[in-house]
């Protein structure tokens, strides 16, 4: 128990900080005197005094936490925190059991915007934000925020920040300190958001509608105040500008970064993978569009790429916005984009799946070993942009794909195997580990994850954990050896 507690001292700090986002629902519920006003007084004050007891219990015990500590307390506060944002769910929805609210706030933190609540037109105004500002804390990381205050505290920040960050920000920090390192990507996060939330607000939203859009679209959570979401507006004026942040919001934020230090595009076109997710996306838009106008969904062209370029724009960047049900599409488009959602965003970016990067190092081993039955003796390097990768990264790469379609195939087996149908049970899992948000058929665009039974919901949970951790931070966790000493 000893060795744990240092890490049980870390989540009571970060449980007192994550206390403290309740504040902005809370003045919310004041402003609008919405009547949730006393249910963020509770559970500030739950989740405070809850931190502060393991905080007590354990402060005395100091030593620097190793990676395998990094990883345990990554899983740890993506299934911790959750449970503690139910509390103004559970407060003021009586009705509301912990399974639909764990849900909730795990696809809320997430940043998978699958939801199971009906009725978000009349919902008080501080609940939709808590919802959406777990989308937007989620986005970049609870733990990439804390890196940059726990130094402050005497916590070291290196191990949890390796731990939660995908691809390449593994292994180059932006600045020569993590904490600057942390605290720059924030900075460029919260610039971007609050430049999302002005350009809703020149196109016909209020501010409330604005901030919570903009924080579902820079987190990817894909939340919305409305039932039928962005749909609701029926206003291509709004949906351009949020597929505009959604494409920003799918690139790697560490090239934001760097533009912005650098003040030039020319980042991004050295960005192999902004470029390729980009042309992608873009180009599946034009195909798809043209597709369902010429099947006939759409009478017109114009038309059929409006409702395309959002919906599709909105999956494959991981996002979960709907302003159409494209269940009726179909299947060819509605299955492609669900591909997309696998594979298109880039590291680094608030979205999920392989990542592009994977896929392109995925894609150009493929070529390499095509080439090699022609050219048995040649020697044939896998490059990325130019750069010769080691063998030993590209078979990582093929192990993440390989553990990755296993889980998807595992997982839908079991959603099948508890009665759901083929087709709605691997779109859920798919859009959980992907964490993109609606799926097809039971739980399509114009439906949601509410017709589950509790124990459909909590694999789709466990899923949007999966992969939220990039699999392997949680299966590590869960393996004997991690145990072993």
């Amino acid at each position: 128990m000893r060795k744990l507690a240092p890490l049980i001292c870390t989540m009571g700090l970060m449980l007192m900080l994550f206390s403290f986002t309740m504040l902005l629902p809370l003045a919310v519920a004041w402003l609008t005197d919405d009547g949730a006003l006393l249910i963020y007084d509770e559970s500030m004050a739950i989740t405070f005094a809850s931190g502060l007891v393991l905080w007590l219990a354990t402060r005395h015990v100091k030593r620097e936490l190793a990676i395998r500590d990094g990883y345990l307390l990554a899983t740890l506060v993506w299934t911790v925190l959750p449970a503690y944002a139910t509390l103004p769910l559970l407060l003021h929805l009586p009705n509301l059991s912990f399974t639909d609210a764990y849900f909730e706030t795990m696809s809320g933190i997430t940043t998978t915007g699958a939801t199971v609540l009906t009725g978000l037109d009349n919902l008080p105004k501080s609940i939709n934000l808590w919802r959406h500002q777990l989308n937007w804390m989620g986005g970049m990381g609870i733990i990439v925020l804390a890196v940059a205050i726990f130094p402050l505290l005497g916590v070291g920040g290196m191990q949890l920040f390796k731990a939660e960050t995908p691809g390449p920000m593994k292994d180059a920090k932006l600045t020569p300190r993590i904490t600057e390192t942390a605290k720059n990507l924030w900075i460029v996060y919260f610039v971007i958001t609050l430049a999302c939330i002005g350009a809703l607000m020149a196109v016909g939203l209020d501010w409330f509608e604005a901030t919570c859009h903009a924080f579902a679209a820079m987190g990817l959570g894909g939340f919305s105040t409305h039932d039928a979401s962005v749909g609701f507006f029926n206003s291509p004026a709004v949906e351009y500008v949020l597929i505009i942040f959604m494409l920003i919001a799918g690139m790697n934020f560490a090239t934001h970064f760097l533009a912005w230090r650098g003040k030039s595009l020319r980042v991004y076109l050295d960005d192999i993978e902004a470029k390729v997710f980009l042309l992608l996306v873009l180009g599946s838009c034009m195909a798809i569009a043209w597709y369902l106008w010429f099947v006939g969904v759409y009478a017109d062209f114009w038309v059929s790429l409006r409702y395309v370029s959002f919906n599709l724009v909105s999956l494959a960047t991981d996002c979960g916005f709907v302003s159409t049900d494209y269940n009726p599409w179909p299947a060819f488009a509605t299955f492609w984009m669900l591909y997309l959602s696998c594979v298109s965003v880039s590291s680094g970016s608030t979205g999920g799946g392989i990542k592009m990067v994977r896929t392109i190092v995925t894609f150009n081993q493929a070529l390499r070993e095509m080439q090699k039955q022609i050219h048995p003796a040649a020697v044939l390097p896998v490059r990325l942009g130019g750069q010769v990768l080691e063998n030993r990264i590209v078979f990582a790469v093929q192990t993440f794909v390989l553990v990755y379609c296993t889980m998807v195939l595992f997982l839908t087996l079991v959603l099948m195997a508890s009665g759901l149908d083929l087709v709605s049970s691997i779109s859920a899992i798919i859009a959980c580990i992907n964490n993109a948000g609606p799926g097809l058929n039971v739980v399509g665009p114009a439906s949601n994850f509410g017709p589950l039974t509790d124990f459909q919901t909590w694999v789709c949970t466990f899923a949007m954990l999966l992969g939220r951790l990039e699999l392997f931070t949680l299966l590590v966790v869960l393996t004997p050896a991690f145990w072993r000493k």
